[in-house]
């Protein structure tokens, strides 16, 4: 059987209604796929791409994925699914509970003249649908549930993102941000202790998560 189809002009490019540009399929990488160039490998790989660009774990735009991947671990999410980067909010759960996490440090990567002030940005945004291409209608915060991680460790010869102990977690249901009157975009250090109380430790983040859930629930009943 025939199959009828028509091309158009987009700019230089022709291009066909089965022919569309879909969202492409991530899949999780080894490390040791090979750049190459005339058919040949070049003897540097994907694994030498993730030391040059993401060794340095202190720096705020690597810390804060570190932050997401440290989060989802605690929470029994799978490493072996690549991150949504484009996702509403940061990570589901096996629950299927919806979380953002944000992230903050005392120390950072370049020279400081003090520690810097704990500060965690929670705006509300407009989701985009990689689908679609096109921003939600309304403005709100995405997820159930706010983490926020706090890279602790105050001395920078020490510090090593990488040893748990020196993080501690705070974890909010996002109606608490939705109810707030003042500083509705982000929220300091202070007022997070009030609102949560002491922080925690690692090994009590899932625990907090389904906590947090519960209540929202509870509210909304």
């Amino acid at each position: 059987m025939a199959v009828s189809w028509f091309t158009k002009r987009k700019g230089n490019r022709m291009e066909s209604p089965g022919d569309a540009l879909e969202r492409r399929p991530t899949h999780l990488r080894s490390g040791q796929e090979p750049f190459r160039a005339g058919g040949m490998e070049m003897g540097i790989t994907l694994l030498d791409f993730w030391r040059w660009s993401a060794s340095d774990l202190v720096n705020n735009t690597t810390r804060g994925v570190l932050a997401e991947f440290i989060v989802g671990t605690a929470l029994g999410i799978s490493v072996n699914n690549p991150r949504e980067t484009w996702a509403p909010w940061d990570l589901t759960t096996p629950e299927g509970i919806k979380v953002e996490v944000k992230s903050a440090a005392y120390v950072q990567s370049w020279t400081q003249k003090r520690l810097s002030n704990i500060t965690f940005n929670t705006p509300k945004t407009r989701t985009w649908d990689p689908e679609t291409q096109r921003p939600s209608r309304h403005v709100k915060r995405q997820a159930e549930v706010h983490v926020f991680a706090l890279l602790a460790h105050q001395d920078k010869v020490t510090i090593d993102p990488m040893n748990l102990e020196q993080w501690r977690f705070f974890v909010l249901p996002t109606s608490v941000l939705d109810g707030r009157s003042r500083s509705r975009d982000s929220i300091t250090l202070s007022t997070l202790q009030k609102l949560h109380g002491p922080s925690q430790h690692y090994g009590k983040l899932r625990e907090m998560v389904l906590l947090a859930r519960a209540q929202r629930v509870d509210k909304a009943d």
